[in-house]
């Protein structure tokens, strides 16, 4: 079994099989021994799980996980990965690769399909440019899946872990707060990869939830006026939602004050409740004019 953490090990396999990092694909590889064994260990999987891993780099954290739970199947978008990993995973039998890009794959079938029934979690360290997208699309496809554990840039981690109604708090926080329960897990510094980023990475947790927290009579609505509330967040919630939602701003007044909020109350102001608690008014409100 390869040490796929030491430097020299990793370049020798790339070279051999002429691999040749992609600034497009945003591949940063670990090299740092104790990150993944933690990430897989704090995932929740266990021999009873089986876990879908977005982008496998040399393997070094689909072996871990692969220690650890029934199946892994991992979605890899480079078909110039596929002879390396052939390589240095080779001593794995419960290890599935399938050369797709994720953001067009049918994970709902792929589950079906793969997983008979386990309970499925998705761990990953995902590239900094398709982060929220793959996040977003996990979430809202409402995948029958346990947890996602990925590896993110340290600002993205700060903003999807933060308190709604926090300073730090934005659009994807509240997303990601409606659909799962999300914490920090640990840091991983740039030197943790090869080649470095320019940025330091967190990895966090994300239990999904089976109800959201919250309940609004329109989930396309809430969305859309949370949306427009955090679009221009120097602006008060009256106007930024009425500019970027389509929704008459007399409308939005009217229910801001029916909440009880101040006329210069911002997105960013506002708890998840009192967000849902809104949306309900401006529902209410379109439903009866």
């Amino acid at each position: 079994m390869y040490n796929l953490t030491d430097i020299g090990t990793v370049k020798d396999i790339l070279a051999k099989h002429g691999f040749h990092f992609s600034k497009a694909l945003g591949q940063n590889f670990i090299i740092n021994p104790s990150v993944c064994p933690r990430m897989a260990e704090e995932s929740g999987i266990d021999e009873s799980c089986g876990v879908i891993e977005i982008g496998a780099g040399v393997g070094v954290l689909t072996a871990e996980l692969a220690k650890r739970a029934k199946k892994v199947v991992v979605i890899e978008i480079d078909t110039k990965l596929l002879p390396v990993l052939d390589e240095t995973l080779k001593d794995f039998d419960n290890i599935e690769i399938i050369n797709q890009d994720v953001l067009k794959t049918d994970l709902a079938a792929l589950i079906k399909e793969k997983f008979d029934g386990m309970p499925v979690y998705v761990c990953a360290n995902l590239p900094y440019y398709i982060t929220s997208p793959v996040i977003m699309a996990l979430l809202e496809s409402r995948l029958p899946i346990e947890a996602v554990t990925v590896m993110v840039q340290k600002e993205a981690a700060q903003r999807l872990c933060a308190p709604v109604g926090s300073r730090l708090s934005g659009a994807v926080t509240v997303a990601v707060d409606y659909y799962a329960k999300a914490q920090k897990l640990f840091d991983v510094s740039s030197g943790s990869f090869m080649p470095a980023p320019k940025v330091d990475s967190a990895v966090i947790r994300m239990d999904i939830r089976k109800q959201p927290e919250i309940e609004v009579s329109d989930e396309s609505l809430f969305f859309k006026m949370v949306h427009a509330a955090f679009g221009q967040r120097r602006k008060t919630a009256a106007n930024s939602i009425s500019a970027g939602s389509g929704i008459p701003k007399d409308v939005v007044i009217k229910a801001i004050e029916e909440c009880g909020f101040p006329p210069s109350v911002r997105a960013e102001g506002l708890s998840m409740q009192e967000l849902a608690d809104l949306s309900e008014k401006i529902h209410h409100l379109l439903k009866n004019s």
